[in-house]
């Protein structure tokens, strides 16, 4: 059985709702693979992260869980997010001091930059291998020893584009 590969970027009106569905169970047989626990905080805090497909930064994820529960601490979500990012269900998006959850199946050593669209605030997650390595490479012959390598590529996406908006829109 062939799988087709999931877009960068999602339509606009993609089925959110299986979208979200589809994410939530990837975490559960991540977890359940590591014998890790799936903790009903961990739970709902990839749930806040997958209300749209933009990072939040912790106090939009304390915010966005506070529409359904009592609000959390912040180390709550702090630790809840550690977890995810340790178990290859969030990534940390630098630029903008935020997190996204990720569905993708990778190893978790395997580059990825990230496409930021400046337009609608979607993030798409593409392989990156070939650039990490030469800059790690780069990095090394300054004698420097690189540790995270995080490539963030700002524009607009092909959906903004298509729909006519820009960066001077």
């Amino acid at each position: 059985m062939t799988t087709a590969a999931k877009p960068t970027f999602p339509a606009p009106g993609h089925d959110h709702d299986r979208c979200t569905a589809d994410a939530i169970t990837h975490a559960e047989q991540i977890c359940a693979g590591r014998a890790q626990n799936f903790t009903p905080i961990r739970r709902q805090v990839l749930r806040a992260l997958l209300s749209s497909h933009r990072p939040l930064g912790a106090y939009e994820v304390i915010d966005e869980l506070a529409r359904v529960m009592p609000r959390l601490a912040p180390i709550t979500v702090y630790r809840a997010l550690d977890f995810l990012m340790q178990n290859g269900l969030v990534h940390r998006i630098e630029s903008r001091n935020a997190f996204l959850a990720c569905a993708h199946d990778h190893d978790d050593a395997a580059a990825v930059a990230f496409l930021i669209c400046e337009s609608c605030g979607s993030v798409g997650e593409i392989p990156a291998a070939p650039v990490a390595q030469a800059l790690n490479e780069a990095a090394r012959l300054t004698g420097f020893a690189p540790k995270l390598s995080v490539v963030e590529i700002t524009g607009i996406c092909a959906h903004c584009q298509a729909a006519g908006q820009s960066l001077s829109a």
